[in-house]
C-alpha cells in the first residue's frame, strides 16, 4: 500500500490500493460514499487506512448489484446500526436484492430459451421475422397489431418454410 504520508494516505495510494482510479476516489467523496479526507499542508488529500476497505466494500457491494444510491444507505444504516434489529439494515437489503436477482434470472433465462429457439429455427432477419407467425421470438404479436390495437393482416408463410424467416 505504500507509506503513510504525513499520517495519511495519499489519493493515489489510497485508489491503487483500493483497485480504482482517481476520478472514482473523488466521486465516492462527492457522493459522500467516502469521508472526506484531511488535508495536508501543502493542501494533499490524506485518507485514513479504512478508507481502502470502504473503497473495496463499495465495489464488492456495486459487483452484488447493488446501486450507489442503495450502497450510500447501506453505510450510512452502519454507521447508525447501535440499537436497530438486524432486519433494519444489511440483512433486508440483501433479502431485497437477492428476490430482485433471482428475478431477473429468471427473465434471463427465457431470454435465453427464446434466442435459442431463434437460432435453431434459423431467424436472420428481424423484420421478416416479426410478421412470420411462425416467429420463436416476441415479434409476431408485436407486428400483428398497428398502434391504434387494430390487427394487420399477415402474409401467409408456405408451409415448406422450414426457417423462421
Amino acid at each position: 500500500m505504500g507509506t503513510t504520508t504525513e499520517g495519511g494516505l495519499r489519493s493515489g495510494q489510497v485508489a491503487d490500493a483500493a483497485g480504482v482510479n482517481l476520478q472514482t476516489l473523488r466521486y465516492y467523496e462527492r457522493r459522500g460514499l467516502l469521508s472526506e479526507p484531511d488535508r495536508s499542508p501543502g493542501g494533499h488529500r490524506l485518507y485514513p487506512p479504512e478508507a481502502v476497505t470502504v473503497l473495496r466494500v463499495i465495489k464488492a457491494a456495486q459487483r452484488l448489484g447493488f446501486t450507489l444510491e442503495e450502497i450510500s444507505d447501506l453505510l450510512e444504516a452502519g454507521r447508525h446500526r447501535h440499537g436497530k434489529k438486524p432486519d433494519e439494515g444489511l440483512q433486508a437489503r440483501v433479502r431485497d436484492k437477492l428476490v430482485d436477482v433471482e428475478a431477473k434470472i429468471a427473465d434471463l433465462t427465457v431470454i435465453a430459451a427464446s434466442l435459442r429457439t431463434a437460432l435453431d429455427a434459423g431467424c436472420d432477419d428481424l423484420i421478416d421475422c416479426a410478421h412470420s407467425p411462425t416467429c420463436p421470438l416476441p415479434f409476431a404479436d408485436l407486428a400483428s397489431t398497428t398502434p391504434t390495437g387494430k390487427h394487420l393482416q399477415l402474409v401467409e408463410e408456405s408451409e415448406d418454410n422450414r426457417g423462421c424467416c
